[in-house]
């Protein structure tokens, strides 16, 4: 069962993603069909970074996951060897 702790890190990381699903969804969809001299567009950064945030947040996840599955593999190695 989850502590107290878990369960309000779990709510924050939840209720953060939901903020920034919505943001994202107003910003791709919704933005276009509004006339771009309407005060909302200030709130938004332009149309060029829809894509290149998460293509660049995709990128570092890849890596992340890369380094960190390189960096099991070579410990489990030297743990064989050692073994051995």
């Amino acid at each position: 069962m989850a502590t107290g702790t878990d369960q309000v890190v779990g709510l924050g990381l939840v209720a953060v993603s939901l903020i920034i699903f919505i943001y994202y969804t107003a910003w791709v969809i919704l933005l276009p069909f509004i006339d771009s001299q309407h005060v909302i567009h200030k709130y938004f950064l332009p149309r060029a970074y829809a894509v290149a945030i998460p293509l660049a947040a995709g990128l570092l996840l890849l890596l992340f996951v890369g380094v960190f599955i390189t960096y099991v593999m070579l410990k489990n190695q030297k743990g064989t060897k050692k073994a051995q």
